[in-house]
């Protein structure tokens, strides 16, 4: 049933936020639901493909962390945003596929984002692929799955450090650290092999 649908049967405001549509669920209102997954699953699946590299393993990390979500509303803790709990949801997911990966292959364009963001726009967009891709050959037994996640969810969602905290499950000092780590593993391979993207501070 549609989601347009399920909102003129149930009278389900899209004025709700979040918190109330959550309640409303969490008693069993499916049109409540339908909204929130509406609300959410482009951010999520973002999300998931950022930390993934994978844009069609994202779509089913988006669907299970949804999945998941209904089934689990009643652990849902309002003093959370549910957006919050959502990417929680989605990032352990995530991280659990890039745990069980055989091959670093696929990590390719996570990779690509994340020298991009941690750059700014100075970023060597113009370098070949083929490049790109040997330098993070070399990075990808150092950023660690935590690490991308948290660099994901902290600097490119833009969530807040206490948000990725709960999210992943571990202390705002912790969360600080991974990006910290992430952010100075990837300026160092830019640095040493391409200083001239860099801003002069950053050159070392």
């Amino acid at each position: 049933m549609g989601v347009l649908r399920l909102l003129a049967r149930e009278k389900v405001s899209v004025g709700h936020d979040d918190r109330q549509l959550a309640a409303l669920a969490r008693g069993g209102d499916e049109a409540a639901f339908a909204l929130l997954v509406r609300r959410h699953q482009a951010g999520v699946r973002r999300c998931a493909a950022r930390i993934l590299g994978d844009d069609e393993e994202a779509r089913d990390i988006a669907q299970l962390a949804f999945v998941r979500a209904w089934v689990n509303l009643s652990r849902y803790d309002s003093t959370w945003s549910f957006s919050t709990w959502l990417y929680r949801i989605a990032s352990n997911l995530a991280i659990d596929v890039l745990r069980s990966r055989d091959s670093r292959d696929r990590t390719h364009a996570a990779h690509l984002r994340l020298v991009g963001d941690s750059v700014g726009p100075s970023a060597p967009r113009d370098l070949a692929e083929g490049e790109v891709r040997r330098i993070f050959a070399e990075l990808a037994e150092t950023l660690t799955p935590a690490q991308r996640a948290a660099f994901v969810l902290r600097e490119v969602e833009g969530l807040a450090t206490d948000e990725v905290a709960r999210a992943l499950e571990c202390s705002e000092a912790t969360v600080r650290n991974h990006v910290f780590q992430a952010r100075a593993t990837l300026r160092k391979a830019l640095a040493a092999r391409y200083p001239e993207y860099l801003p002069k501070g950053a050159r070392r």
